[in-house]
């Protein structure tokens, strides 16, 4: 609940928040996705040299270059409906601006993709269906990757002519509640949401979720129907011994201290001043004799 929280949490999503979204990425301490994601975007392309990121860029010109010759035309002709697509969602986050930051509409912006299938025979007509839908997914998968590419490529050149522009303008930068926060760092909030990086980086949380709900329920099944089978193997001997809703180590020591202290083993040495509180179920070590 704590993760979800922080996946739609609206933290530094403000213009107002800039100075604040920059001092808590310094500091690691970041209370939001979007602004964990805005962070790291700032750090890389307000920081990074500018000869590195124009470096970055041709290289990614080149392999968008390649990719373009070497896939065949079947499979580029399935790009335009992911513009179209991208046409709708940009119309959605200029909602989301005017509407003042309003996360329906940012997730809006995402959700008109899965749309963009059912309508595809408008715009490359029955080609996108023939012979039928599961033969052309795969061509529709690959195509996505390349537009998602491509639009990534397009930010990063967008970026690119913002540094640019930043280092021939005069006035370029302001302070703003202790920090030094520019016009570089407002197009890079604005990159941030208009080239869906925050929107690929919101489906990759919630699948990450979705991954860890289900491995832990598929464990927790495990060690109720298999007598503690996962914590046993995969785990170690100290939660194995655990009882059924004890805490490990909530009122007495590891196990291994005490098999220590019970054997006469000096575990840590003998300048070691812990003292080790003996579990209530364990044998008393002054009736054991060797």
């Amino acid at each position: 609940q704590e993760f979800s929280h922080f996946i739609t949490g609206g933290a530094g999503t403000s213009e107002e928040e800039l100075a604040d979204v920059v001092s808590r990425g310094q500091s690691g301490t970041v209370r939001s996705l979007f602004e964990n994601g805005l962070a790291a975007e700032m750090r890389s392309w307000v920081e990074s040299p500018l000869l590195a990121l124009m470096f970055g860029v041709a290289l990614k010109v080149v392999a968008a270059g390649f990719a373009v010759i070497a896939l065949p035309a079947e499979i580029l002709d399935f790009l335009p409906i992911f513009l179209v697509a991208l046409s709708f969602s940009w119309v959605v986050v200029l909602g989301y601006f005017i509407a003042g930051l309003n996360n329906v509409f940012l997730v809006l912006s995402f959700i008109v993709w899965p749309a963009a299938v059912p309508c595809a025979h408008f715009i490359v007509g029955s080609r996108w269906n023939h012979p039928n839908f599961l033969v052309r997914m795969p061509e529709y998968l690959i195509s996505m990757c390349l537009f998602f590419f491509l639009l990534g490529l397009a930010k990063d050149v967008v970026l690119v002519l913002c540094r640019l522009v930043q280092l021939v303008s005069p006035c370029t930068t302001r302070q703003k509640g202790g920090h030094e926060v520019g016009h570089m760092h407002e197009c890079v909030r604005v990159c941030f949401v208009y080239f869906l990086v925050h929107q690929v980086q919101f489906v990759e949380a919630y699948i990450v979720l979705l991954a860890n709900l289900v491995t832990a329920s598929v464990l927790a099944i495990v060690d109720k129907v298999l007598c503690n089978a996962h914590t046993w193997f995969l785990l170690n001997s100290e939660l194995a011994r655990m009882q059924h809703g004890e805490r490990y180590m909530e009122k007495n020591a590891p196990f291994v201290e005490m098999d220590s202290a019970l054997w006469g083993l000096d575990l840590y040495g003998s300048d070691s001043e812990s003292e080790v509180s003996p579990r209530e179920d364990a044998p008393n070590s002054a009736a054991w004799q060797p």
